[in-house]
């Protein structure tokens, strides 16, 4: 028996969110390596940001050209070649024998990254219906969050086993495990990529793309099993009448209306990454150490952080397609803003206790994952036409690692000459002119179809031109 209807494109989804699962695993799971890495092959500050971004600088470059080759090859076979990326990553992380060389690893397992940050989303975004379209999507950093879970809890476990296996014969595993425990950190991820890959070879291509390339009756099929016979009519009709009317050239992107969207998808992203989430998913365990908490006790207090990270996305899965996506974007922006001064403040303190930083921190992720986590992903898969809207996405997606990949270098550095707690004051001052941008810029599409949010950009631009005239 087929699945149909909800069931179907929940089962998409959920095998598109496991690039999400990936990106969250590969991006934190370095977070409980960080200071074996340090130690063994003695990093300045410099090459430890390098070190933590080298990924991001893969994943650059794979939102970079994920665009372009998505709206070339589709959506399912970049996501496939993703996999084959994080399957590679994760072998070449555990066999470095150089900082070098893990750089490479990382930078390769990055390219993955960037290419499933944004053609998942898309992906999702393409299949689901409008009433559930911020719903599903936001399932993508649902999965991230659980990702970034999954990463603390098994570094928490490999700790814990090369602590109690310390003092075990010398052996291959001994060596992974316990000698050099990082090894296996960095290496579990071929797992979730194995079982990433093999899940996609059961998933269909985006009807959307399908009805670009000219293949109407294969995405006729897919719209039949996501929305049943009548209405997948009516939506196939309106998706070959709009895509019909587009040009398929960047330079849509810079007419009147569509300059807007432009700006929120390059803005947006970037200014999300300034609230210093990088910093708090990639060095949690670090920060709570310098904070005075014991090396297990850290990693054991960032997989609490990690924990209502995926508890919060929750809330914004659940509420995102009722509240809306804009008054979700400008509490958020605001709400971090108070999380970062009150995390700054803790560490500006002296002799602060463990709880109150812990609890500044869960104040801060619950935030971030109920509004800027999940909305942000919503919004930049929404907003741009069918025929260019992977290479326009990929634009976003770039300026979001772009973001990420300023921030974590920097963090080091910034660490140790202002400190870590000016350093969280400093991003809670970015977050309130972020605030006033979405309020200025950001319209709100809930409920609305890919079609219709396109239409929307063409009557703003109309509606300029009058006012002009």
């Amino acid at each position: 028996m087929k699945l149909q209807g909800n069931a179907y494109v929940t089962l998409i989804c959920f095998t598109a969110g496991l690039g999400g699962f990936l990106f969250g695993f590969d991006t934190a799971v370095i977070s409980g390596a960080i200071n074996f890495l340090r130690n063994q092959f003695h990093l300045s500050a410099v090459m430890e940001g390098w070190l933590m971004s080298s990924a991001l600088l893969g994943c650059v470059f794979g939102a970079a050209i994920s665009g372009y080759l998505a709206d070339k090859y589709g959506r399912k076979k970049i996501l496939l070649l993703s996999a084959i990326l994080f399957i590679v990553s994760a072998a070449g992380c555990a066999i470095a024998i150089t900082p070098a060389f893990l750089v490479i690893a990382r930078i390769v397992g990055g390219i993955g990254v960037g290419f499933a940050a944004m053609v998942a989303p898309m992906f999702i975004s393409e299949l689901s219906p409008a009433n559930l379209r911020g719903r599903l999507v936001s399932l993508y950093q649902l999965a991230i969050t659980l990702g970034i879970l999954c990463s603390y809890l098994s570094n928490s476990f490999l700790l814990q086993y090369a602590s109690n296996a310390a003092a075990g014969a010398n052996s291959f595993m001994h060596y992974y495990l316990v000698a050099e425990v990082w090894r296996g950190m960095l290496g579990s991820n071929m797992v979730p990529a194995l079982l990433f890959f093999v899940f996609l070879l059961f998933v269909p291509e985006s009807p959307r793309w399908l009805v670009k390339m000219g293949k109407t009756e294969e995405a006729g099929r897919i719209l039949e099993r996501v929305n049943g016979n009548g209405l997948a009519q009516s939506e196939l009709f309106e998706i070959e009448k709009t895509i019909s009317g587009e040009t398929g050239s960047f330079r849509q992107l810079l007419e009147p209306g569509m300059r807007i969207a432009l700006l929120i998808g390059l803005a947006l992203p970037f200014l999300s990454q300034l609230s210093g989430i990088t910093t708090v998913m990639y060095y949690a365990p670090a920060i709570f150490e310098k904070a005075g908490l014991k090396a297990g006790s850290a990693m054991g207090s960032a997989s609490v952080i990690g924990f209502f990270n995926m508890i919060f996305t929750l809330v914004a899965i659940w509420k995102i397609d009722k509240w809306g996506r804009k008054p979700l974007l400008i509490w958020g922006f605001i709400g971090l803003s108070i999380a970062l001064f009150l995390i700054g403040w803790a560490f500006t303190r002296e002799n602060i206790a463990g709880n109150v930083l812990l609890s500044s921190f869960i104040y801060y992720i619950a935030v971030f994952a109920s509004t800027l986590g999940p909305g942000v992903w919503v919004v930049i898969s929404e907003i741009y036409p069918t025929k260019i809207r992977g290479r326009a996405m990929s634009m976003a997606t770039l300026s979001l690692f772009l973001g990420s990949t300023f921030v974590t270098q920097t963090y080091p550095i910034l660490r140790d000459s202002i400190g870590v707690g000016n350093v969280f004051l400093l991003y809670g001052l970015v977050m309130l002119p972020a605030a006033y941008f979405v309020k200025k810029y950001v319209p709100e599409t809930k409920g609305k179809s890919l079609e219709e949010i396109e239409h929307y950009w063409k009557r703003d631009a109309k509606l300029s031109s009058v006012e002009q005239e």
